[in-house]
């Protein structure tokens, strides 16, 4: 008998073997032998095949057959040869000549020696060993580009790689700092670092609310308008409204004592299809000058919506594809102590023998600063002959640093120091220099200028916490390079009471409470060709070493200092927490503008007076302590924020994905439609179509029958009014952290049906951002849902203030069932083509269906059964519970696909809203998260509320059934 590894063997080799050959056996005359030689009977019989003699002494026939099929025999016969010259010319290793010798006969020596070959394959051996060493040695001279350690380190060699690794994503002037400590990730075009390889959330968090943090804000992009006043403002009035707040033309932002922020809209569409937030600042007016410079700062989100929607307001079509080239003075070397002339031969044999090994071109390789990602023909510059504006794309062109914490200024105060102007007469008279100082300096206003600000820096000393400068403050200012003053070990930057003591109090009381006067927000950083000036200028780090070296006592501060440390830089208050009635001006600081090139020079003395670095995540973290929603995270109907959320879904789906079934969580049983998105838009639509019906039940319940159309579809939009944002605030009764006591409030008019109708007139499909804190223990999560509460809930809580929350029933996963018959499809799909490659008959049926369609069909026929959870209130809204089918390949374990059901009506709470932001808040002390909630949907709510429980919500993690209270305020 044949076993069964040897019989699949024989069947495999006679597969080609033709079917219809007919053969005489022992049997008898005329019997019918099938492919593989033997009769039918025998088969029977024998149960397998028999090696040698048959039983009763019966042997194989030599016969030939009777008759044959010629198409059917010449397809087997081909494909004998074609295996047979697949097994001739297949080679098992590196050379064809091994492969020849049977398995037991190869030696792993006989690549090295070809005397150990049998004396046949000696030649042939030999022919490919002197054909492989010459294929080596090419590609070894290949590979002799790859210069050696040594090489790679040295000056030059290193900056082309710098600049080489630039041209998929840009690197910030401080990205060799942050790669070193950080966490980097590559989003929006930059490489930027996320957070850092130590453990230190809780300290950063105790340097943003007793010290200093800084975070590199240099990917932000800026963009530059120029032109007249009126007509700057007459385009920028139709990218805004004054219902969302101060616009471009607030009186303390137009002078440009102020910096503003502002959310822009597309032209006259307000207060739909909003663009996304930016910063702006105004340089101040200058005396017979009547054109205006305005600098807006953007996400790199929103870069690419903000410049075309800006050339159509402004009309600007004429793009300018290189702005014309400034003439800069060529930098003469600085003045250092005369040193004997060996010295000088010494260093000129060592830079000649290092240019001769390394050194290919003639110009020394160059660090490349700014955006290196654009092509030279991409335009920057675009103009318009009818209004006379002028948009520059200065991305990367300024350095921007955020110093976020109470000793802010106390950290810039150490670290930078005014540049002096008392010698500047006798440095002209000496020698003529090719920096911008000196030309600036010989104007008298401009010295005047210089000496004011100078003295209002230093009163900056006196002041005990950032909070105390006004919001937005902006000081002009030109400082000498803070590496002049680098101390010699990192020290924390504490204020100093002595000093504070010196200041004028009378002038202090008036910086505090005016703020920066209009004439000292200037700075020479405005002028494009100053910053070209104050970069090519700048002092190498090998040159400032070389001068330190030359003093007298190490460790002192060079005198003179040279004229190209002079840096003018701008000084801008960030104003902190503005919203609610807690922790007022939390997270104020500082941000620190730079022109490009000196990021390194003032980033290192800044980190050593002691500072934190954070990056994005802390950056996110910074704007939920303060409780704004952070770009473009929480702008959901903004391009960017619908891209972000599309992003991230994906990042979590495959997150998700990852993971075995087993130990993913089911969220179809949690009733969990949506755990890594927000359907907003179905959200907003549902709750309009709830109020809608329900007033229709009170018309005809009164006896009134009024038949309205149903509006038109349209978008969502996030409420950004402030008088109708004041308005829900004052609705929602605003209590402390964990809802421990209310505030004071304004008077307005009552919450009842004829106060909200208008509301909902105007802002049915909106949504409104609000801050949700639990009530008791818990910890929110991203996606969480906001629901409402019962009236059983709600007398539940009050019998006992002690009370978590209900809990949500398990739901029945009804997709599990065809999961796993789909899987058991595609197992027999794969069985089936697999036989169908092996040579089955066509007429035969494979794994039980007799056809190719009707397979498919099994396959991709699925039904998504009813959804057996609903709510009284919403029974009307559901319609049909039946979802159309979902295909095959769209099911995943513990996932809902689409379309969804009812996303207000699913679980047995009224969902309201998600959060988008959540975590253990450490300023409160509690579980804090931010969102959006539906205003239809909110209002609806606290209607139906007692007056001493509104405000009240439910909030639920994704991943967990139990509901927790939470007080919901709409802060302003």
């Amino acid at each position: 008998m044949m076993s069964g590894a040897k019989h699949r063997m024989r069947s495999k080799k006679m597969r080609n073997q033709p079917s219809n050959v007919t053969f005489s056996s022992p049997g008898g005359p005329g019997t019918e032998m099938n492919g593989q030689g033997r009769s039918q009977s025998d088969q029977q019989e024998a149960g397998g095949w028999a090696r040698g003699h048959h039983k009763g002494g019966n042997v194989y026939s030599q016969d030939l057959p009777k008759c044959i099929t010629a198409c059917t025999f010449a397809k087997a016969r081909a494909a004998e040869v074609n295996a047979m010259l697949k097994a001739v010319t297949k080679t098992t290793g590196s050379c064809y000549v091994f492969g020849a010798l049977p398995r037991h006969m190869r030696r792993r020596a006989m690549s090295h020696n070809v005397k150990r070959l049998p004396r046949r394959l000696r030649d042939g051996a030999k022919k490919m060993m002197d054909k492989s060493l010459k294929a080596g040695q090419k590609e070894k001279k290949e590979q002799s580009k790859a210069k050696s350690r040594k090489a790679r380190r040295r000056h030059g060699n290193i900056l082309l790689e710098f600049n080489r690794r630039q041209r998929k994503n840009i690197w910030l002037e401080t990205h060799i700092w942050h790669a070193k400590r950080f966490h980097m990730v590559k989003k929006w075009g930059y490489c930027l670092g996320e957070r850092p390889t130590y453990k230190c959330y809780r300290a950063s968090y105790r340097a943003m609310s007793s010290h200093c943090l800084m975070q590199d804000l240099s990917y932000l992009c800026c963009v530059e308008l120029q032109g007249q006043e009126e007509q700057l403002l007459s385009a920028l009035s139709r990218l805004t409204s004054k219902d969302a707040g101060p616009t471009f033309a607030a009186v303390q932002c137009l002078s440009g004592r102020r910096q503003g922020s502002v959310v822009l809209y597309r032209a006259n569409m307000y207060p739909a299809q909003p663009l996304g937030s930016v910063l702006f600042l105004w340089r101040p007016r200058i005396e017979g000058c009547t054109r205006r410079q305005l600098w807006i700062w953007a996400h790199p989100t929103l870069k690419q919506d903000l410049l075309p929607e800006l050339r159509v307001v402004c009309r600007c079509s004429e793009a300018v594809l290189c702005s014309p080239s400034l003439e800069l003075p060529v930098p003469e070397p600085v003045s250092a102590p005369e040193l004997p002339e060996s010295h000088d031969q010494e260093q000129m044999s060592v830079r000649k023998r290092k240019r001769g090994e390394g050194h290919t071109g003639n110009q020394p390789a160059k660090k490349l600063l700014g955006d290196c990602t654009q092509s030279p023909s991409t335009p920057l510059t675009w103009k318009s002959d009818l209004t006379g504006i002028v948009i520059n794309d200065i991305t990367m062109e300024i350095v921007r640093y955020r110093l976020i914490g109470p000793l802010s200024h106390s950290v810039l105060s150490e670290t930078l120091s005014p540049a002096p102007d008392c010698e500047m007469k006798s440095i002209l008279d000496e020698k003529p220099s090719s920096s911008w100082w000196p030309g600036y300096m010989g104007v008298d206003s401009n010295m005047s200028l210089h000496r004011q600000q100078a003295d209002l820096f230093q009163l900056l000393k006196g002041v005990y916490s950032t909070t105390e400068i006004p919001a937005g403050t902006v000081l002009g200012l030109t400082v000498d390079d803070p590496r002049l003053t680098l101390p010699s070990k990192r020290r924390r930057a504490t204020p100093d009471l002595q000093q504070a003591a010196g200041v004028d109090e009378e002038r202090l009381r008036e910086l505090t409470l005016r703020g920066v006067p209009e004439g000292l927000c200037q700075s020479a950083l405005w002028e494009r060709a100053v910053r070209d000036n104050v970069t090519h200028n700048k002092i190498s780090e090998q040159e400032l070493n070389r001068m330190r070296s030359s003093l007298l006592v190490p460790g002192s501060r060079l005198h003179p200092t040279p004229l190209e440390g002079r840096v003018p830089i701008l000084l801008v208050h960030q104003s902190g927490k503005r919203v609610g009635h807690e922790m007022a001006s939390w997270g104020a600081g500082w941000d620190l503008l730079l022109p490009k090139g000196w990021g390194m020079a003032f980033w290192v003395p800044l980190v050593y007076r002691g500072v934190r670095i954070g990056g994005l995540r802390m950056a996110q973290k910074h704007s939920q302590h303060m409780g704004v929603p952070h770009f473009p995270h929480d702008f959901p109907d903004c391009p960017a924020g619908t891209r972000f959320q599309e992003e991230q879904e994906a990042e979590l789906r495959a997150s998700f994905t990852r993971r075995p079934p087993a130990k993913r969580a089911n969220y179809i049983k949690h009733g969990c439609l949506t755990p890594f998105r927000c359907p907003w838009q179905q959200l907003t639509e549902e709750w309009e179509m709830i109020v809608r019906e329900g007033s229709s039940d009170l018309e005809q319940a009164d006896g009134v029958t009024l038949h309205s159309p149903p509006p038109p579809p349209r978008d969502f939009t996030v409420l950004r009014n402030w008088k109708a944002m004041r308005q829900l605030s004052i609705w929602c009764r605003p209590t402390t952290s964990k809802g421990q006591r209310s505030l004071h409030t304004p008077r307005s008019e009552p919450l009842c049906c004829a106060s909200v109708a208008s509301l909902w007139d105007s802002h049915s499909l909106s949504l409104v951002w609000v801050r949700l804190t639990l009530m008791a223990k818990g910890r929110p999560e991203l996606h969480a849902a906001v629901c409402v509460p019962t009236a059983e809930d709600l007398s539940q809580l009050k019998k006992d203030p002690h009370y978590t929350g209900p809990q949500e029933p398990l739901h029945k996963d009804h997709f599990k069932e065809q999961i796993k018959k789909n899987r058991k499809n595609r197992h027999k799909t794969k069985a089936a083509h697999k036989a169908k490659e092996s040579g089955s008959a066509p007429g035969l049926t494979t794994a039980g269906f007799d056809t190719d369609s009707d397979l498919k069909k099994n396959i991709d026929t699925s039904s998504t059964p009813k959804d057996a959870t609903s709510h009284p209130v919403l029974a009307s809204t559901q319609g049909s519970s039946s979802s159309p089918p979902a295909p095959a390949e769209k099911l995943l374990h513990g996932l809902w696909p689409d379309p969804l059901p009812s996303v207000t009506s699913h679980c047995s709470r009224v969902t309201l809203g998600w959060a988008t932001q959540g975590d253990f808040s450490l300023s409160a002390g509690c579980g804090e998260a931010l969102g959006f909630v539906s205003v239809t949907g909110l209002v609806h709510t606290m209607l139906k509320q007692p007056a001493e429980q509104r405000g009240l919500v439910l909030l639920r993690n994704p991943s967990s059934l139990q509901y927790r209270f939470a007080k919901i305020n709409v802060e302003v």
